[in-house]
């Protein structure tokens, strides 16, 4: 029975992932599933070249993968696998004997390692994100296709007469920017369609988030390439330790950083159970601010301010004695609301980290002859949008709260702020 309904489980998780799935996200995992039939298929008609360290390596990259993780802005990455399968990509020699294992080996073996890391989560009905895994396995790809007929040439320079690893450093070291560039340009790709942001956007947010550590993954997979020249398969030990380490890092930054949005949430609806705001006002004012703060091209870590800011810009009403009629301070006097958010920001300035989320939250009434932050715009114009509107889905009454607000645009609220709000749900990015 147990066995059953874990099956159910994973069925249901299979398709909730599969009909998520936008068309780019489609054809990119199509396009790596036809690169790894056809190495495995290779593989498998031509026989493995030295298997051992096939193996070795392939054991290295399921273990990354089954100890993958979700960094900030939904990211998976599989550290330690993506290194590992960059150091069998660049192996050149083991024990002094050249490696001339072809292109095709190297994304069979990623391959199965990937799908073979996977299966565990797969089983407990956590299944992976399929377009990551398939990024992971066609830049791995890439820079095989570019590396691999280089290899001997490159080898034979290592040798004496000349006796010299820099070209071949230099040859690595290339491939792999161009490599980490064109995987920051098809993460771009698709984090553009799938959050809906510009993609000059989203391109910088992927160079400033996932650049980094796609330099430190193939840095390790330049010095795991170089190690087992000396250290012959032991080096997969002695690199693994550290980067199981330096990933334990990682997931414990990555869930105190979830722990805290979680928190930012929970606190954000005591406004709500206290009946100072109406139900679910919060998250919407912040769904709608960070949909506006992406249409105006706000990057990632602004974002994240932003919605903290948004969730928790009702706070203040915590001091009225008389709730405000349905929470809406677009109908109190401007000196109230102000007051309301100067509370607010006091309240938030007590947590000692969110100095800036509060001055956001505290000039959120400013007019904008006072110059108050985009973000603090950003939040008036939300607020006041879901002030008049509330959970109705009615485009009349829609249509009737922007153009009122429209006719406050430049004084009251930012009129490129009104003007984000009316695309954003013309197009129906909330």
């Amino acid at each position: 029975m147990i066995t059953t309904e874990r099956v159910r489980r994973r069925d249901r998780s299979l398709h909730t992932v599969l009909r998520r799935l936008d068309s780019g996200q489609l054809l990119l995992i199509c396009a790596a599933g036809l690169v790894a039939l056809t190495g495995v298929a290779y593989t498998a008609a031509e026989g493995l070249d030295r298997p051992e360290i096939a193996v070795g390596f392939g054991a290295l990259i399921a273990v990354g993968e089954l100890a993958r993780l979700t960094m900030p802005g939904n990211r998976e990455v599989a550290p330690i696998g993506a290194a590992a399968a960059l150091g069998y990509t660049l192996l050149l020699d083991l024990s002094q004997n050249p490696l001339r294992h072809s292109a095709l080996q190297v994304v069979a073996v990623i391959a199965v390692g990937m799908l073979a890391g996977a299966l565990p989560h797969l089983a407990v009905g956590r299944p992976p994100r399929l377009d990551a895994m398939a990024r992971r396995l066609l830049t791995g790809a890439l820079l095989a296709f570019a590396f691999r007929p280089l290899a001997d040439p490159l080898y034979e320079l290592t040798t004496p007469p000349t006796s010299t690893w820099w070209p071949a450093l230099a040859v690595m070291v290339t491939l792999i920017t161009i490599t980490l560039l064109v995987d920051v340009l098809i993460a771009a790709l698709l984090r553009a369609e799938q959050v809906r942001t510009a993609f000059r956007v989203a391109v910088r947010d992927e160079l400033n988030m996932a650049f980094p550590l796609g330099a430190a993954v193939g840095s390790s997979g330049v010095l795991l390439a170089l190690a087992t020249h000396s250290m012959d398969l032991v080096a997969l030990l002695v690199f693994a330790a550290p980067l199981l380490v330096t990933q334990v890092a990682f997931r414990k930054y990555a869930g105190i950083r979830a722990t805290y949005l979680q928190t930012v949430r929970a606190l954000s609806r005591v406004t709500e159970v206290g009946g100072y705001v109406e139900p679910g006002h919060s998250r919407r004012v912040s769904r709608l601010a960070v949909a506006i703060g992406r249409e105006l091209g706000m990057a990632e870590p602004e974002l994240l301010e932003l919605e903290y800011a948004a969730l928790m810009h009702d706070i203040g009403q915590l001091s009225l004695r008389d709730p405000i009629p349905g929470g809406a301070t677009v109908l109190t006097e401007p000196d109230q609301a102000r007051r309301i958010a100067e509370l607010g920001a006091e309240v938030i300035k007590q947590t000692g980290v969110l100095d800036r989320v509060a001055e956001v939250v505290r000039r959120q009434c400013d007019m904008i002859a006072d110059d108050p932050p985009l973000s603090s715009r950003i939040i008036k114009v939300a607020n006041a949008y879901d002030d008049l509107v509330g959970p109705s889905t009615d485009r009349d009454r829609s249509g009737a709260a922007l153009e009122r607000i429209r006719l406050s645009a430049g004084s009251a609220y930012d009129a490129h702020a009104v003007e984000a709000l009316a695309r954003v749900i013309d197009r129906g990015r909330i």
